[in-house]
């Protein structure tokens, strides 16, 4: 059996309906200002090598499925960074160090964050500091070296990297660039969420006047989520239907959702979704996220493989698409919501939907690419 006739078998874990779902475009531009969201544009677009990155169609994908169209952002093209994170953390260097030299940078990250941070920080000649847990790759942490940052691999998962980060930055008067909020720590996370908001702004200008019937979008901490809720708040005229998909092990925004406040959650078992494995979502992110999501899904790692072959032999479209673990939540969980009759009819999944997906990173970690694709 082919990768591709596989597709008509997998199955989503779980599916929850969010019965406060109330999009409020000004609500949400309340949080993340029109102003903020043009000026990362304005900014950025104007950076050396700035190109939009391409919306692929997955025509042989949404053929198989019985849908009209399914966009594909392939961030695997972003810069020469290889993730959508390239548009935030060192946008947001730019802007909180304002050109000061005597500036040491600090994130903590689980690798495609740590990599932006380190760029924008050799970009303006700044020293760098980067904070990971003792999962993330050492490919990844040579990748952040490359940049001249300091790395430092801290014992146990994400969340003990960020508190070493923060513990070692107060302790030695570093700015701390993270794309994580908390109490009194909301400025940067939003930065970076404006620097993400430019992917909705090239998507609103490639679409050519289609409309989105639903877009699928990938939850760690929420960032990334939140920040292209904003730009649809900002760029499109209609409104899709938002949906938030999580690995099965780490459904932080599911479970928020669920009972209508932050809930942090207990990871039993890291996904291989490393970026996306998080156990509580970002504050700011939650006000955006939490009323303008219609559904929420989650996938279990059992077709990651899969569909990175899928795209690497073109299954999926005309050409071949180098999407890492983290592209691959989209597309699993769309073809899972398709063979699920109910759900499908639930949510108007059908002959007339355009649905947009997010290709976030490509191989960002060779070495498990290169595993998942053999």
């Amino acid at each position: 059996m082919s990768e591709e006739s596989e597709v008509l078998n997998w199955k989503y874990s779980r599916f929850f309906t969010n019965l406060k779902n109330n999009f409020s475009k000004d609500n949400i531009l309340n949080v993340l200002p029109k102003n903020d969201i043009d000026e990362a544009y304005n900014i950025i677009s104007r950076w050396d090598n700035y190109s939009p990155t391409p919306l692929i169609s997955l025509n042989k994908l949404s053929e198989k499925l019985g849908l009209n169209k399914i966009f594909y952002k392939d961030e695997s093209k972003r810069f020469h960074l290889k993730s959508f994170k390239a548009l935030g953390g060192a946008y947001a260097v730019e802007k909180v160090t304002k050109g000061n030299k005597e500036v040491v940078v600090s994130t903590a990250t689980a690798g495609n964050h740590g990599r932006s941070v380190a760029w924008g920080s050799k970009k303006l000649g700044l020293k760098c500091k980067i904070f990971i847990s003792e999962y993330v790759s050492e490919f990844r942490a040579e990748v952040m070296r490359s940049f001249d940052a300091d790395v430092i691999r801290v014992k146990g998962n994400y969340d003990n990297s960020l508190k070493e980060c923060i513990k070692q930055s107060k302790q030695n008067n570093w700015q701390i660039v993270q794309d994580v909020a908390w109490q009194d720590y909301k400025l940067v996370p939003k930065l970076t969420m404006a620097g993400y908001s430019v992917m909705m702004k090239e998507i609103s200008e490639q679409i050519n006047n289609q409309q989105i019937s639903h877009i699928i979008l990938q939850a760690g901490v929420g960032g990334m989520a939140a920040a292209m809720v904003a730009g649809i708040a900002r760029y499109l005229d209609h409104i899709p239907k938002v949906i938030i998909v999580e690995p099965e092990s780490a459904a932080c925004v599911l479970e928020s959702i669920k009972v209508g406040k932050i809930e942090k959650i207990s990871i039993k078992k890291e996904s291989l979704m490393g970026g996306m494995s998080c156990d509580e979502v970002s504050l700011v992110p939650w006000e955006i996220l939490k009323n303008s999501v219609s559904h929420c899904v989650t996938v279990s790692d059992d077709y990651i493989a899969k569909t990175v072959k899928c795209l690497a032999n073109c299954e999926f479209s005309e050409e071949k698409i180098i999407g890492g673990e983290c592209s691959t939540p989209g597309i699993i969980s769309l073809v899972g919501l398709c063979n699920d009759f109910e759900i499908r009819k639930k949510i108007n999944l059908n002959e007339e939907s355009n649905v947009l997906l997010f290709g976030c990173e490509g191989d960002a970690d060779e070495e498990l690419y290169q595993k998942l694709l053999n």
